[in-house]
């Protein structure tokens, strides 16, 4: 599939969000925080061999169907193919996905093959082969915390780990070694991550922002493999849980959602809504994208904490 020119002043927005514990979550990540009379309702949008397994609120579904009503929302992910085929968003299929933490660009559900084979080149000239980084791992591993050891569609590694037995420093020194031999790691709740510094979702991002012609791009993001993303967009969020929270990082068009789990998903899908909306009304206007608006929060009545008095 050979890659298209943009479309000419479509003024379009394009949104590009993370999924996993940015818009979707598990049971275990949900962090409802309210009595279970009190709790929202929810969507499953992912069922695996048979099991529910991932969430958003009722309320998340109606904003994120809304927003891609409005705009080019494409779903971007470190997920295989396979696993993002798993998952039914609310709304219109997106007309792009990006998977493999941008080594697939998906096209009405179809590879961009010339896409894919621009970053394997890129990769092969920059990176250490991925036979040598499995290798380290599973050497520097100790199977009294490994559960497994996977490649993701032959571009990176990870493990799944028994997290409370993971040892102290362990991550700190495989990003050490990583680094040295252009690969970057990241500890997403029980996995651990290699993945070669060139593959990269920003860099996917820009090309759709190409191909639509796009004014204005939006993201939203939790853990490290997303900070490329959240700084290449014109705005960007991320919730009040994860990895970049943990790290405490901060950029200048970033803008931290107080929220945590499923009302940090609702909280961004609204970020995005006024975000694209002022955008799009602005470029009406002026020809230009619009300024950084002022920060508003609200958080969603189920996740506020009640107050001693």
């Amino acid at each position: 599939m050979s890659l298209r020119p943009p479309s000419s002043g479509s003024g379009a927005t394009l949104v590009a969000s993370d999924l996993d514990r940015t818009l979707i979550y598990s049971s275990a990540a949900l962090q409802l925080g309210v009595p279970d009379a009190e709790a929202p309702r929810l969507l499953c949008v992912e069922v695996y061999e048979g099991k529910p397994l991932s969430y958003m609120t009722e309320t998340a579904a109606r904003l994120l169907a809304e927003l891609a009503e409005a705009t080019v929302f494409v779903p971007t992910t470190t997920r295989t193919r396979e696993q993002y085929g798993r998952i039914h968003l609310p709304g219109p299929l997106p007309r792009f996905a990006i998977c493999a933490n941008g080594g697939h660009i998906l096209v009405e559900g179809v590879p961009d093959l010339e896409w894919h084979a621009q970053v394997t080149r890129k990769i092969a000239r920059e990176c250490a082969p991925l036979d040598e980084v499995r290798d380290h791992l599973r050497s520097a591993a100790d199977r009294a915390w490994l559960l497994k050891e996977r490649v993701a569609e032959d571009l990176f590694a990870y493990l799944v780990v028994e997290r409370a037995l993971l040892p102290d420093g362990w991550v700190k020194e495989l990003g050490e070694w990583a680094e040295a031999r252009g690969w970057t790691v990241s500890l997403q709740g029980r996995k651990i991550y290699a993945v070669p510094r060139p593959l990269t979702k920003s860099a996917a991002m820009r090309e759709l922002a190409r191909r639509t012609g796009a004014e204005l791009t939006l993201a939203a993001g939790d853990s490290l493999l997303d900070a490329d993303l959240l700084l290449a967009a014109d705005r960007s969020w991320r919730p009040g849980h994860g990895e970049l929270a943990d790290a405490g990082w901060a950029a200048p068009q970033l803008t931290v959602v107080p929220e945590t789990g499923a009302a940090a998903g609702e909280e961004i899908l609204r970020r995005f809504a006024r975000a694209a909306a002022r955008g799009r009304a602005w470029v009406c206007v002026s020809g230009r994208r619009p300024p950084p608006p002022p920060r508003r929060v609200s958080a969603p009545l189920w996740n506020r904490r009640t107050r001693d008095p």
